[in-house]
């Protein structure tokens, strides 16, 4: 089965990644490690963003390293050029977001009989993978939990965590697209562990 696990930052969504892995044996597939690793050096992603970042500073007249000594990228140095051009950073995703979606067509291809496949990412809905999966669930908490751990967990500033969140989907649009919603406000975890454990059980997962 393939379940598709999404909410916005801070909600909690590596908890309930870990537990299903630990649990029930779940293979997991974080999209943004998968289109982190097919930007590697001789991924399937590499030479299209090389030649395109290439050619974009080139013609802007810039200087500067885009590549680290071993030949991958500085992704600092990405992040700044496609922060300050949007359109750059479209282009980027028009490599980028595909090859992640055929990585997993092809994983989820060759799933085992019986195996739980998990595909997660804060863009899931918005990239189509509901056609993909069986099922979508939401892992939601309170702004106020999000915040609270994003500050401390990631040191971010009241104002950086308002920018993200305003940038992201709201909560009624996860729940009216998602077929499951764990809360996952509480600092009970096994409180998040029960609802998942109910999730599998009533949707017919496991």
């Amino acid at each position: 089965m393939i379940l598709g696990i999404t909410g916005g930052v801070g909600a909690g969504k590596t908890t309930v990644l870990t537990y299903l892995a630990q649990r029930y044996g779940a293979r997991i597939l974080e999209l943004d490690r998968v289109a982190e690793k097919l930007q590697k050096p001789g991924a399937a992603c590499y030479e299209d963003m090389l030649k395109l970042l290439r050619t974009y500073t080139e013609t802007a007249g810039m200087k500067g390293q885009l590549l680290q000594k071993d030949g991958s990228f500085d992704r600092s140095a990405v992040a700044a050029l496609v922060f300050a051009d949007r359109a750059l950073l479209e282009k980027l995703n028009g490599i980028i977001h595909p090859a992640v979606r055929r990585y997993v067509a092809e994983q989820v291809k060759n799933s085992a009989p019986g195996e739980l496949t998990v595909i997660e990412a804060a863009l899931l809905l918005e990239e189509r993978y509901d056609e993909i999966c069986d099922e979508i669930w939401y892992i939601y908490a309170s702004e106020e939990v999000r915040r609270e751990r994003l500050k401390n967990s990631r040191g971010y500033t009241d104002e950086k965590i308002t920018g993200i969140l305003k940038n992201q989907k709201s909560d009624a649009y996860f729940r009216e697209h998602c077929a499951f919603v764990v809360d996952n406000s509480s600092d009970d975890v096994e409180n998040t562990f029960r609802q998942i454990d109910k999730g599998l059980s009533l949707h017919g997962i496991l």
